[in-house]
């Protein structure tokens, strides 16, 4: 199976909120951002197979990718828009649910990301 292309969704002011975060991990906790770019080369290499523990669908398209480092539960927000994998939002909970706004947050940015994809879209 070829390895799935990521895109990342880029704002309307041109800032790419997953990056911010990405970065931001990076500066803090290198193990933290180490194990997240190992998940998301596992969600390149099996895109649509992952499957839980792993990866899992919470309601209208979008899936969260899940991992955790010392008690803290690491959550990526994506879904699919035609054959793109498109990274729409990210959270760090100790819950075992992901709040509703961040779901909403995340389906808004599909839809937004599906009007345009050249406008909204950052290769990963």
């Amino acid at each position: 199976m070829p390895a799935t292309i990521i895109r990342l969704f880029r704002d309307d002011d041109g800032s790419v909120p997953f990056l911010d975060w990405l970065e931001d991990i990076e500066r803090r906790n290198r193990k933290v951002y180490e194990k997240c770019r190992s998940y998301l080369q596992r969600l390149a290499g099996y895109g649509h197979e992952l499957r839980r523990p792993t990866a899992d669908l919470l309601r209208d398209g979008v899936y969260e990718l899940r991992f955790a480092y010392l008690g803290v539960n690491y959550r990526i927000l994506y879904g699919y828009v035609g054959k793109d994998l498109v990274l729409v939002s990210h959270g760090i909970t100790k819950e075992k649910k992901v709040p509703a706004r961040e779901i909403d947050l995340a389906r808004t940015r599909l839809e937004k990301f599906g009007t345009n994809p050249e406008k909204y879209a950052v290769e990963e």
